[in-house]
């Protein structure tokens, strides 16, 4: 096989264990906590983006304005987001993240990484450097490819 389809093929099943690996263990957390993955996906919006406006949740996660609304009254109810004023305008207001929203997202982020040490933990320490130096070159290349 050549070796251009060969690492094709090896970081395709990489990417398949990962994903399954990740995304599962992340819907396992969420449903722990009661919440949807759509409610989860705000608050990760939040997190990752910070404070914004309720169209921004609507537009991103391709809802109407009303959804988007009952998603976020839940988060607010449960404590997970706070509304502020926008100082551009009053009438408006933004969603951010509580104290208790950030930490269940990175108790959930810790979760989701969890098995990585496990996996990390069944390689030898040259291993481990093998697999470091050619993580970073990937991801060099992959944030280069970024607009």
């Amino acid at each position: 096989m050549p070796k251009t389809l060969q690492i094709t093929q090896t970081l395709r099943e990489w990417m398949d264990v990962f994903m399954h690996r990740s995304m599962r263990d992340w819907a396992r957390f969420a449903k722990s906590t009661g919440l949807s993955m759509a409610q989860f996906g705000v608050l990760m919006q939040l997190y990752h983006k910070g404070a914004c406006g309720m169209s921004q949740i609507s537009e991103r996660f391709d809802v109407t304005p009303a959804a988007a609304s009952q998603l976020v009254e839940k988060l607010v109810q449960a404590g997970y987001i706070k509304r502020a004023e926008d100082p551009s305008d009053r009438r408006a207001k933004l969603l951010k993240l509580s104290p208790s929203g950030t930490k269940l997202i990175e108790e959930g982020i810790n979760e989701r990484y969890r098995w990585l040490d496990d996996l990390v933990s069944r390689l030898s320490p040259e291993e481990q450097v093998r697999v470091s130096e050619a993580l970073e070159i990937l991801t060099r290349a992959a944030q280069e490819m970024e607009p």
